[in-house]
């Protein structure tokens, strides 16, 4: 019987196996993970093919992004099936077709701004779209701020600083939008999500979250709901504690919580436990797809354990009726 995650009408099965991948490929970290119209899945990840397809059973269908991709960090979908991909090692946002032609680059290749500038982009690490189109990202790394464009990618305002009062981050690492036009950040080591309206005034926080590093806006009949995959223990002091996660939590548009998903014991390799969720998406029926950075992980939850040949860094969990 397979393992079942969450409570309530939030309960899902892990899938064991799911990506069919060609011999000798590998994800190594799964930064990000989409899924389009058609329910097939784009696995935004850091080995030699940074784009793999696959159909919502596994097969595999076609890579894509060799040559282009410097480090996979962020992927966003829109309603036409263009994603926009932000590669954190070479400063850029790309939106490409589904069979990975770039229509539209921001930033410049390898040129980053200087270090918290609040200047477009030092390591940037998401996207997401505003009800019109405009394109928000997250920037990251080596900011403290997020960027507003046009569709056409025309930059028209930027909002943030470093610190840890209202909008204010430290790490803004993932953003969504809802339908309604609201903005929700993801202040990762400030452990909470942050709640803008469309031109950054901030309005509300997210607490009772433990480094919050992926975060998606599913929409239904009782209004939007978020998941927000979390980080585990990231010092030496604190690795051994409990119920920090590395998890998955359900959280409402005030951000009550709704069920959470694993994280009770740890980081673990295990059938239902989690290293590293940092990227998270949802197909039409409701099964979740987790992307997680396990090798980059692997040395702040395992310091004194030699890193495995091989390190699974993508689940999918099956919605359970």
């Amino acid at each position: 019987m397979a393992v079942v995650l969450g409570s309530g009408e939030h309960r899902y099965g892990v899938v064991e196996n799911w990506a069919k991948l060609p011999d000798g490929w590998e994800f190594r970290d799964v930064a990000a993970v989409a899924v389009d119209s058609k329910d097939r899945v784009y696995v935004f990840n850091r080995g030699e093919h940074p784009m793999m397809v696959f159909d919502r059973d596994g097969n595999f269908l076609r890579a894509w992004g060799e040559g282009v991709f410097k480090r996979a960090h962020g992927i966003h979908i829109d309603a036409d099936d263009n994603l926009y991909c932000t590669d954190d090692g070479d400063h850029t946002v790309r939106k490409c077709t589904t069979d990975g032609k770039v229509l539209l680059t921001i930033g410049v290749p390898d040129v980053p701004a200087s270090f918290m500038s609040g200047k477009p982009f030092n390591r940037c690490t998401h996207t997401a779209l505003s009800p019109q189109g405009e394109i928000y990202v997250s920037d990251g790394y080596g900011n403290a701020c997020v960027h507003k464009y046009t569709p056409d990618g025309r930059h028209l305002m930027s909002w943030g600083t470093s610190g840890t009062g209202p909008g204010e981050f430290n790490l803004v690492h993932n953003i969504a939008t809802d339908p309604d036009g609201w903005v929700y950040v993801a202040d990762r080591e400030n452990h909470r999500v942050q709640v803008f309206n469309g031109n950054g005034k901030y309005e509300a926080q997210w607490n009772n979250l433990h480094r919050p590093c992926a975060l998606y806006c599913c929409n239904g009949a009782h209004g939007p709901r978020f998941i927000v995959g979390e980080l585990g223990p990231g010092m030496p002091v604190n690795l051994a504690y409990r119920n920090l996660g590395p998890r998955l939590s359900i959280v409402d548009k005030a951000g009550a919580l709704l069920a959470r998903l694993g994280g009770t014991e740890g980081p673990g390799t295990e059938t239902g436990r989690f290293l590293a969720p940092h990227g998270l998406a949802v197909d039409s029926r409701g099964d979740i797809y987790v992307g997680e950075v396990s090798y980059t992980n692997w040395s702040t939850s395992f310091p004194d354990i030699p890193m495995p040949r091989y390190v699974r860094s993508l689940q999918k969990l099956a919605k359970v009726a």
